[in-house]
Order: C-alpha cells, then sequence, then structure tokens
C-alpha cells in the first residue's frame, strides 16, 4: 500500500490514548488520515492527540466512555466539527478483568460486557448515522471493530472476556449485513489480535501467575509463544498495519471478516 493509502480520510479511535489504540492511531495518520482521539484518560489522550498532530494530520481528543451513548454522541459530532468529516471507527476500547469461571464476580461480567459490547455497538450505530447517505459525514467508510485471538480459542481464565470478544465478532458481521442491504456504504470488519506485551497484556500473565495457572509471568507468556506457530508475541505494529489495511481501498470489497493477526494461535 502507498504510504498515504488514507490520505483524505478522518477517523475516530476509542481507547486511542495507549496501546493497541495509540498504534492505530499513529499508523493511520502515518497513512494521511486525520484523527481524533476518544478515550475516558484525558491527560494521556491528549498527550498522544499532540504527538499525532506532529506529523502534520488534523487531530484532537474528545473524552468519551464508549458505554454512554449521549457521550457517544457528542464524541461524533466533535469528530465530524473538528475534522471537517468522519469515515473510519476504529472500535478499539475494551477491558479484560481475569477471573476462573468458579470465582467470576457478577459485576466484573456486566463491566466487561458494558465495555466490550455495548460500547462497541453504540460505537457502530453512531457511525452508521454519521456515515450514512444524509449523516453529518454522509460519505460512507470504514468501521473496524477489535476483537481478540479469545473469540476463536478456549483460554482458561477469560471465560467472560472471551465471551463478548465472540459477541464483537457476531456483531461486526451483522452491522456488516445491514450495512449492505441498507446502502450505507460503510464496510465493518473486525481483527482478531493475539497476545501483546501491553499494560492490559502483561496484566493477563500476572494475573495467570496469581491464580495459579503459571508459577511466573515468563511461563505465563511461554505458554502462549508455544501455542503461536510464528514463535512470538504480537505487536501493537501488526494490528495497527491490518487496521490501515481494513480500512484502505484496498479493501474496498471486503466487509463481514475477522481478520486473526495472531501468528496462528487461533487456527
Amino acid at each position: 500500500m502507498s504510504e498515504k493509502s488514507l490520505d483524505g480520510r478522518k477517523a475516530l479511535v476509542t481507547g486511542g490514548a495507549r496501546g493497541i489504540g495509540a498504534a492505530i492511531a499513529e499508523a493511520l495518520a502515518r497513512s494521511g488520515a486525520a484523527v481524533m482521539i476518544g478515550d475516558i484518560l484525558d491527560d494521556v489522550g491528549r498527550d498522544s492527540a499532540g504527538q499525532i498532530a506532529k506529523l502534520g494530520v488534523k487531530t484532537g481528543f474528545v473524552h468519551l466512555d464508549v458505554t454512554d451513548d449521549a457521550q457517544w454522541e457528542k464524541a461524533t459530532a466533535a469528530t465530524i466539527a473538528t475534522l471537517g468529516g468522519y469515515d473510519i471507527l476504529i472500535n478499539n476500547a475494551g477491558i479484560e478483568i481475569t477471573s476462573l469461571i468458579s470465582e467470576v464476580k457478577a459485576e466484573d461480567a456486566r463491566r466487561m460486557c458494558e465495555v466490550n459490547i455495548v460500547g462497541t455497538v453504540l460505537g457502530m450505530k453512531h457511525a452508521f448515522r454519521a456515515m450514512r447517505p444524509g449523516g453529518p459525514a454522509g460519505k460512507g467508510g470504514a468501521v473496524v471493530n477489535i476483537a481478540s485471538v479469545a473469540a476463536t480459542i478456549a483460554f482458561p481464565s477469560i471465560a467472560v472476556y472471551s465471551g463478548t470478544k465472540s459477541a464483537v465478532d457476531r456483531m461486526t458481521r451483522v452491522g456488516a449485513m445491514e450495512a449492505g442491504k441498507l446502502g450505507y456504504g460503510v464496510r465493518v470488519n473486525c481483527i482478531y489480535p493475539g497476545l501483546i506485551p501491553t499494560d492490559m497484556g502483561m496484566q493477563l500473565a500476572n494475573d495467570i501467575v496469581k491464580i495459579g495457572l503459571a508459577p511466573d509471568v515468563n511461563a505465563a507468556v511461554g505458554s502462549v509463544v508455544e501455542q503461536t506457530p510464528l514463535g512470538k508475541l504480537a505487536e501493537v505494529g501488526d494490528i495497527a498495519d491490518a487496521a490501515v489495511f481494513l480500512c484502505s481501498n484496498e479493501a474496498r470489497f471486503i466487509t463481514g471478516i475477522g481478520l486473526p493477526v495472531d501468528g496462528g494461535m487461533g487456527m
């Protein structure tokens, strides 16, 4: 793909303050897109937006709790006003709370469902309304939902998280069908990242040790690597490059898929 394959595009990245979201936001900007970061981490999010602005693209930050319908409405309006349009949504915000099924807390399960499932569908809702013909952006676009390899494998201690990411996969496919059948001009796909050594990924490794599934963090990480044919963990750049591709014209006839970026772990 060309270096400026997304030139002229306008993107909102949720959970874009750090980790995978920040990497995707930067990759979109390097490909020419204007980028709005939405996150609950205001200071970190503004700093990330400031770094992206140094790449010479229009950018901004908006506070966004993805479980809040009204905040989505405001974030969508802010994206259109700041960037001059809106045709890419990266639905990245998500949480993982590790627990054996026998020890699951109802409030933790509900919280993961709120952020990972409700947050994702609200993002699609407001993207569709903005991007479809007659919407305030109205030029179609691309939605990329971040699922997880956990949606495709049975990994102990993340049952609820796995369920929520399986839901993201199913909602992606229904969203793609609706957007296509209703003539919205919006493609909808998702990515299944493998384990990445971000704060969230390493917290999972530490949690696995605490609940007795591995003797130490190195062993926890090593067990994932052993299950990965390419023999290493994913990097944030791997996910970012996949997201850029799915948003680009090179993916113009791709919708309703789940793209594994997991080194073969979920095959």
